[in-house]
């Protein structure tokens, strides 16, 4: 008898307690490369902001450089283990639609976006920012930069450059694709050959390329037009410079999509619908230090120091999915002479 009072005692408690209990809903775990999600990267308010909205938890896992979490994301992709992928750019789109990584989905803020950033008709991916990788300077070290793509490759910038991988880097394989653009199918390798003295070397990432730099070990990088706003903005200083190559500046727009077999597939298409709204568009300037493809205010003051470039080059993702392959084994053959 008295097992049968505590057994009912027992039970009423249980039943309280998923009466009175909120009731939590199921995570979200996105996908990011590293820069985004670090203190000064957009990723920690913006992922706040959807949590207070959809009162969900969000997992971040930003293992490295956009690179690495492709390789990853590939690797798992049978069984997939985060909701969104955030930051594939369009020189890597080709590469996820090769490996057929999405779940198409059309957010029905697609609208705000203008249609030259809509790279993606079947909507497998969704663009949040965009920018143009530029060569950056120090202005206290280098007194006559290069003038032009040509122009770096001359003797003088001998061991002054660094730049990122096109094997692993999000900037890098925008390079590549660059010198492509410029220069065509029968000149890009000729270019890298003439460039590959002043190169004193080629890191895995952003991040450790931009480090030498603002550590003084090497006076110009691979970066963004946007990358001397920041200087300006929190450290007050214009010393850092990009440069306006007449050839034309290669644009970056980065995107974000749903994964295949994603066990969260509506809390990742909320996430995509909010990721095109002030919440997080208004986020990208300060901290991602690129342009948000959805902007609703001006952009800060500080990036009047940021170049517009005179001449816009691209290259298409279906140009890019039939030889990019080719062209990064070139490449590899040509930096390993």
């Amino acid at each position: 008898m008295l097992k049968q009072k505590i057994s009912r005692w027992l039970a009423s408690i249980l039943l309280s307690a998923t009466i009175t209990l909120p009731a939590f809903a199921q995570d979200l775990v996105v996908y990011t490369y590293d820069s985004f999600n670090t203190e000064w990267g957009p990723g920690p308010v913006v992922f706040k902001a959807f949590e207070e909205q959809c009162s969900c938890k969000v997992q971040v896992i930003a293992p490295g450089d956009s690179g690495s979490v492709m390789s990853r994301t590939i690797l798992e992709k049978a069984n997939p283990k985060a909701d969104v992928l955030l930051g594939v750019n369009d020189s890597e789109l080709a590469k996820s639609f090769k490996h057929d990584l999405w779940e198409p989905y059309r957010s029905p803020n697609l609208d705000r976006v203008p249609e030259e950033l809509r790279l993606d008709p079947a909507h497998r991916v969704t663009p949040f920012d965009y920018g143009y990788i530029a060569f950056v300077y120090d202005s206290e070290r280098l007194t006559s930069p290069p003038k032009s793509l040509a122009d770096l490759t001359d003797p003088r910038f001998a061991g002054k450059v660094v730049i990122e991988s096109p094997k692993t880097s999000s900037p890098g394989l925008s390079m590549l694709h660059w010198t492509v653009a410029v220069y065509g199918e029968e000149g890009y390798l000729d270019y890298w050959d003439r460039l590959r003295p002043n190169l004193l070397t080629i890191t895995d990432g952003w991040s450790a390329a931009y480090g030498m730099f603002t550590k003084g070990e090497v006076p110009i990088v691979l970066s963004y037009v946007t990358s001397p706003a920041y200087h300006v903005e929190y450290e007050q200083t214009d010393r850092y410079k990009a440069l306006d190559f007449p050839e034309g500046m290669f644009r970056q727009v980065e995107f974000a999509g749903i994964l295949k077999g994603a066990k969260n597939q509506q809390r990742a298409r909320e996430f995509i619908d909010f990721m095109l709204t002030s919440g997080f568009q208004d986020v990208i300037p300060l901290t991602n230090w690129m342009y948000p493809v959805a902007p609703e205010k001006a952009l800060p003051d500080s990036y009047q120091a940021a170049v517009r470039p005179a001449k816009t080059l691209t290259l298409s993702p279906e140009e890019i999915e039939s030889n990019n392959d080719r062209w990064l084994r070139s490449w590899s053959r040509t930096m390993a002479q």
